[in-house]
Formats: C-alpha cells, sequence, structure tokens
C-alpha cells in the first residue's frame, strides 16, 4: 500500500487532535475544565491506552481483512459494549437482551464463516480491537456521566489525545520507526493532514455523541455508516461479498435494531420516571410551604398584637 503503517498513520492522527485542541484552549476559545488526579489516573490514562491500542490494532486489521468484512464483524460492537457496561455499572443484566445480542452473534459468526479471504492475525487484531473500543468507550461515558466532570468534546480529546499519542510512541519505536525513516512514501504529506483532520472530527462527533447519549447509542448509530462503507467497498475496491455473509449481517442487523428500539423504549421509561418524582417533590415541597404559612401566619400576627399592646 502507499503508507502500510498503522502505528504511524494512528500517532500522526492524535498528535493532531492534541495539537489542535491545545490551541483552542490556549488562545481561549474553548474553556478547559481541571480534572483531579485521582478522576485523571483512574479515567483519561486507561481511556488514552485503550484508544491507541483501538486505532492500531483497528488499522492494522485493513492490512489482512477486507474492508466490508471489518465493517461486518463491527456489528459485534454491542454485545462488548453491553458486557463491559455491566461489569462497570452503566448497563444492567436483562434476559431478553441477552437473547437478542445472541442473535446479533450468530449473524457475525456467520457472516465469518462465509468469508471468503479469512486471515486469523488479521482477525484477531480487529477482535482486540472491537474489544479495547468497547472498554474505552463505556469508561468515556463513565468519566462524562458518571464522575460529574464536565468535559466538552474539544475538552476530551485536549486531555485524552496527549496521553493516547505518548502509549503509541512505545510500540511506534520499536516496530516501525526505523521503516518509516527508509520507506519510499507513495502518501503526500497533505493527504496524511487531511486523514488526520477527518480523524479530529470524527472524534469531535463520537465525545459529543457519548456525552449526551451513551456509548451504546453511539455504536447502534454507526450501523448505517458500516452498511454503507459495505457497499462502497464492493463497489470501488471490488471486495467480494458472498450471499451467506449477507444473509448473517442482516441477521445481525435486525438484532441491533430491535435492541436499539427496546434501549430507546427503556431510556423514555426513564424519564417519565424520573419527570413523575421531580414533579412530586415539587408538589410535596409546595404543600409543606403552604402548611408552614397555615401555622405560622397567625403567630406572627398574635405576637405582633401583643407587642403593640405593650408599647406604651
Amino acid at each position: 500500500g502507499g503508507f502500510p503503517f498503522p502505528l504511524s498513520l494512528t500517532s500522526v492522527h492524535m498528535l493532531f487532535c492534541s495539537v489542535v485542541s491545545w490551541l483552542l484552549v490556549r488562545f481561549g476559545l474553548v474553556d478547559a475544565q481541571p480534572v483531579l488526579a485521582d478522576t485523571y489516573v483512574k479515567c483519561i490514562l486507561p481511556i488514552g491506552g485503550l484508544f491507541g491500542v483501538t486505532l492500531w490494532l483497528g488499522n492494522a486489521a485493513y492490512l489482512y481483512l477486507s474492508v466490508a468484512f471489518i465493517q461486518m464483524l463491527k456489528a459485534a460492537m454491542p454485545i462488548l459494549v453491553y458486557i463491559v457496561g455491566t461489569g462497570l455499572g452503566t448497563e444492567t443484566w436483562c434476559l431478553q437482551t441477552v437473547n437478542v445480542l445472541l442473535v446479533v452473534g450468530a449473524g457475525v459468526l456467520t457472516a465469518s464463516y462465509a468469508e471468503v479471504v479469512f486471515v486469523p492475525l488479521g482477525m484477531l487484531c480487529q477482535c482486540c480491537s472491537l474489544l479495547s473500543e468497547a472498554t474505552r468507550l463505556t469508561l468515556v461515558q463513565v468519566l462524562l456521566q458518571g464522575h460529574g466532570v464536565k468535559l466538552n468534546p474539544i475538552t476530551m480529546m485536549y486531555h485524552v489525545s496527549p496521553v493516547c499519542f505518548m502509549f503509541l510512541l512505545i510500540p511506534w519505536g520499536i516496530l516501525e520507526a526505523e521503516k518509516v525513516l527508509t520507506h519510499a512514501w507513495k502518501v503526500g504529506l497533505g493527504l496524511l493532514l487531511l486523514s488526520a483532520a477527518a480523524a479530529f472530527a470524527l472524534n469531535y462527533a463520537i465525545y459529543l455523541l457519548i456525552g449526551n447519549t451513551s456509548a451504546l447509542t453511539m455504536n447502534v448509530a454507526g450501523v448505517i455508516k458500516d452498511v454503507l462503507l459495505i457497499y462502497l467497498s464492493m463497489a470501488l475496491y471490488g471486495s467480494i461479498v458472498t450471499k451467506l455473509q449477507f444473509l448473517g449481517y442482516a441477521v445481525a442487523l435486525c438484532g441491533v435494531f430491535y435492541y436499539n428500539y427496546n434501549k430507546t423504549k427503556q431510556l423514555q421509561t426513564i424519564i417519565a420516571v424520573k419527570a413523575l418524582k421531580t414533579g412530586l417533590q415539587e408538589s410535596c415541597c409546595n404543600k409543606a410551604s403552604e402548611g408552614v404559612n397555615t401555622v405560622t401566619l397567625p403567630i406572627l400576627r398574635s405576637a405582633s398584637k401583643t407587642a403593640a399592646s405593650s408599647e406604651p
């Protein structure tokens, strides 16, 4: 390929995100809230490290597997996010949900079985990347919603991207540094910067979506993107997709959409219950305030009359 260095490409992206977010904060265009040392160690460092692993192995998988097959494998993300979420407390265990996700898993396994060009190393890279991404997204949700930390997408990249870049430097120095310096590039610097700008925009959109919804919603919303990528991979690069793969992926998509439907209903129920509790609390406070006024007003009036009668 023109630039067969996944670590180098990922490092360029993270360096670009770090520099741009730092400039935006430095010149006062974005306010950066300080993060406590405990939160930084428990959330920011793991998120940065996992993000580096996700991007590194995810990009490496493209060296071995087709674009279409990788997008099919990504249909398993809701399963991984749900498993990690139940462990970290962002999701609750439900038998109905498990049954739906088993259908998704069966579809993904069918699509994998029917893959024409199956490379075990590429499969391993993609599976590890998906697991790392599921853990990272759940930790991002915990950081933004559970720790009470108010970070917008820019400040999130301001804190996470440098950590990710530093994590990537170690394997880059061992595996790719010498090759990059001696390789005759077929890709210009302008194209690398353009891809880095696209990565910045993608990270901004991801953090914005997770901060306002959930990690699981983000993965379900990505299904449409994956379908489009499969189509473009077939149309532009001639990727081979068998009928059995189409069937397996269709089953997985049906499971994902049904899960999304149930998740939406659950969120609507939670919102309705919270609104009802808020209304009851306000009603109780108003009644308590009226009761206090009913009792205290006569006492105040009697005390004022006594004080007036006692004056000379």
